[in-house]
């Protein structure tokens, strides 16, 4: 079972504005401090972010006093169930939604008031948009991106035939991209956010119609990308997996604050051993029945003369099983802890949540800028 989190668990993005910042300090409120980096050291910094959405008894609070940064080459998990503020977040960084208070800077380019300069830097494939175009074919595509960049796609050809191969995606490379699964449409739409010479990208449910196996395989290449290619990525998904295998840190918000700003490691020890995995011999039915009735048992498997199965149990419930299995005389065979996993983390710092992390979309999103994608037109940027 875990232990009852703090009301907030700070990281490498935050630190309290106090100048004692001994351990008494990390449960402070994240959304007091400031961020750990410099404006120009990081690659994201965010400020006192503060957006709503509507006027009085309507009004509603999408984002108050987020704060946090990110350093180049870091990923970072950007988490929440749906109404957390993610994607308000997500979009004042990107300059497609401007807040009320506070800044947010690409490599130190305020991109409210430079946001040209600040877009040069920066790239995002946003969950329940069209990202590419599908009349072109996933070459095209490709090109095409890194042109409205102002970048030569001849001189970019390498790289995007290494894209192609990366995503499974050389054999339709020719092909228009309305002819696609949907699972294809989504690597074209990852590929295409990478055609560029960009540093800074934000991903919105990467793996989002992927099988298993493609998954698989784009954890890996977004991991790759990251260290070889020193690319900073936010990815925020529903996908605990993918969050736990790929990122070096998590941000969770909820209700439009962030509550968590750790790493994946830090964050899954402060909590305490789930249950236990126990494996014995001489288990019979009325034996298996007894146990039941005095502990929560699950998961249980019998092969051969061995029984398997798992028990929640704090260390003083442990004891009390094993004193019941000496009891009636079984042979202990095995015992492995079972240690939470971030989804179970997740819900326990969200307080439950909704069981959703952004699927299909934020309901804090404004209906007037559910559907934008990408920089305004009018400002040197094309919807995507």
């Amino acid at each position: 079972m875990a232990d009852e989190p703090s009301e907030t668990r700070t990281g490498t993005g935050q630190v309290p504005d106090d100048e004692d910042t001994d351990a008494d300090d990390a449960t402070a409120p994240v959304g007091q401090g400031t961020p750990a980096l410099a404006p120009d050291e990081a690659a994201i910094y965010v400020e006192g972010l503060s957006k709503t959405f509507g006027k009085g008894d309507e009004a509603v609070h999408a984002v108050e006093d987020v704060s946090f940064a990110v350093a180049p080459g870091e990923v970072v998990g950007l988490l929440g169930p749906n109404g957390a503020g993610k994607t308000t977040t997500i979009k004042s960084i990107l300059g497609l939604v401007l807040p009320d208070e506070g800044e947010a800077r690409v490599h130190g380019i305020d991109v409210h008031e430079h946001p040209r300069q600040a877009y040069e830097y920066v790239d995002a494939m946003l969950e329940g948009a069209r990202n590419d175009y599908w009349r072109l074919t996933v070459r095209e595509n490709l090109r095409y991106f890194a042109a409205i960049r102002g970048q030569d796609p001849d001189t970019l050809a390498d790289r995007h035939d290494e894209l192609l191969e990366q995503f499974d995606l050389s054999h339709a490379a020719d092909t228009a991209v309305r002819d696609l699964s949907r699972g294809m449409k989504q690597k074209v739409s990852l590929a295409s956010v990478l055609a560029g010479d960009v540093s800074v990208a934000f991903l919105d449910e990467p793996t989002l119609g992927l099988d298993v196996e493609s998954s698989l395989k784009l954890r890996t290449e977004l991991t790759r990308l990251a260290e070889e290619r020193g690319i900073t990525l936010v990815i925020s998904s529903h996908d605990m997996e993918v969050i736990e295998d790929v990122c070096d840190r998590v941000v969770i918000m909820n209700e439009g604050r962030v509550i968590v700003d750790d790493s994946v490691a830090d964050l899954l020890a402060g909590f305490e051993t789930k249950g236990y995995r126990i494996t014995a011999r001489g288990v019979d039915d009325a034996v298996l029945e007894d146990l039941r009735d005095r502990f929560d048992l699950t998961d249980v498997e019998r092969t051969g003369d061995r029984t398997r199965f798992e028990v929640a149990a704090d260390t003083a419930a442990f004891y009390r099983l094993t004193d019941a299995m000496e009891a009636h005389d079984l042979e202990l065979a095995g015992v492995e802890t079972v240690q939470p996993d971030l989804a179970e983390a997740f819900v326990e710092m969200t307080g439950g949540g909704d069981g959703t992390m952004g699927v299909p979309a934020d309901s804090e999103t404004a209906p007037e800028e559910a559907q934008v994608s990408a920089p305004p037109a009018s400002d040197g940027g094309e919807h995507r």
